[in-house]
């Protein structure tokens, strides 16, 4: 083989190497324009754009090689990158308390379509997700959207490298059942091509948060955040989610805050995950829960329309005194560079963010020397978002071999 062939080869096989890394940054808006894309990437300009125009042609991203100069600027703008909003897409689903979703998501984080539901979740697992599944194909057909995977939200631990839910503690699946062997069975029999993936829902939000939100550059990024039912956690290190050596790290809705306080569904008492959670909000405010809507949204109706009642203010005070007396541990012990909250914590720190900030500094060690900023989670439906991102992961690792 000649000199020029190998230095072809060479390129061809540097700019293919590239194509995963180049999609990441289209696909987290951190590479708008191929100039851009060139300095992230370190390449020439010649190799950045032949990566742009593959990923073009395989229908991921779109190339503007003529857009509008900026007002004022001066010389030629640089070819703008985005998201194929014709392009492929993935399934992604989230079981909660009060029902499920499932949802067709596009590269970006972008919901495509959408179909909740809320109804009591069944106790056989194989039927809650059979029926998440045939939801997802539903909008899959009307779509006519090809699909490359699937990814599955649940409410519990999952232990690795099992996938099996070891403490679905507000939905009643028995312990240890085999939430994803189910779900990819599921979604083989629906004929839904591509690999299917489930993870906790805490820790899909915090990606999805991460990648396209509130957690968009933070190293060490702490999330906290209340369900329909309880509290959870999940930190991402460095861009990756910290599951721990089993997949149960972060349970972080299991510390106590509250010695004396209400019963746990683990055994002990006064935990987050029942002194912070939507149902401690209520009985706190002295209001009765309904069955009409779900836990979640009578929490933040009564906190935006009635947080002039004083007992209202007094509980939602109490919630932030406990959440941010929680806070300050993990910040002792994990040091995080970023917090975002979710759920009704973003409701309540929106309500209240410097009394929140107050305790966390005034409880932990280096509170008062610096401080840790804490942000609202931005994104709807970010557990849903992170599901996607598990089944679109293998294409931001290997675009060619994934859509092959």
């Amino acid at each position: 083989m000649n000199g020029k062939a190998t230095s072809n080869r060479t390129k061809l096989e540097r700019g293919r190497g590239a194509l995963g890394p180049a999609l990441e940054l289209v696909h987290t808006g951190r590479a708008p324009t191929r100039a851009v894309l060139t300095a992230e990437l370190g390449v020439t300009r010649a190799t950045a754009g032949a990566v742009a125009a593959e990923l073009e042609a395989l229908g991921l991203i779109r190339v503007d090689s003529r857009p509008a100069a900026a007002a004022g600027s001066q010389g030629r703008p640089s070819h703008r990158l985005s998201i194929d909003e014709a392009g492929p897409v993935v399934l992604a689903a989230q079981v909660h308390g009060d029902g499920f979703r499932a949802a067709l998501v596009g590269l970006g984080g972008r919901t495509v379509a959408t179909a909740p539901t809320c109804a009591p979740v069944a106790a056989d697992p194989a039927q809650v997700l059979g029926e998440v599944v045939a939801a997802g194909a539903a909008l899959l057909r009307r779509s006519g959207r090809r699909c490359v995977g699937a990814g599955l939200a649940v409410p519990s631990a999952l232990a690795e490298p099992e996938g099996t839910a070891l403490n679905p503690l507000h939905i009643a699946w028995p312990a240890g059942s085999p939430v994803r062997d189910v779900f990819a069975e599921r979604v083989r029999d629906a004929g839904i091509t591509g690999p299917a993936f489930t993870g906790n829902d805490v820790n899909l939000a915090a990606l999805a948060e991460h990648r396209h939100g509130a957690g968009r550059g933070a190293r060490h990024l702490l999330c906290v955040a209340t369900g329909h039912r309880g509290v959870g956690g999940a930190l991402v290190l460095d861009g990756r989610l910290h599951t721990g050596s089993s997949g149960l790290a972060l349970e972080v809705g299991h510390l106590t805050v509250s010695p004396e306080g209400r019963p746990c569904h683990c055994g002990s008492r006064g935990c987050l995950d029942v002194e912070t959670d939507p149902l401690a909000f209520l009985l706190s405010a002295g209001r009765e829960p309904g069955p009409e809507v779900s836990l979640l949204q009578q929490s933040r109706e009564l906190l935006r329309s009635e947080y002039d009642d004083p007992a209202v203010r007094r509980a939602g005070a109490e919630l932030v005194d406990r959440l941010g007396q929680g806070l300050a541990g993990l910040v002792n012990i994990l040091n995080p560079d970023r917090i975002i909250l979710g759920g009704l914590h973003r409701e309540l720190f929106a309500a209240d963010p410097e009394r929140l900030r107050a305790v966390v500094a005034d409880r932990s060690l280096w509170g008062r020397s610096g401080g840790v900023p804490i942000l609202g989670c931005a994104l709807d439906h970010n557990s849903l978002v992170g599901a996607a991102e598990l089944a679109w992961q293998p294409v931001l690792d290997d675009p060619l071999t994934a859509l092959a």
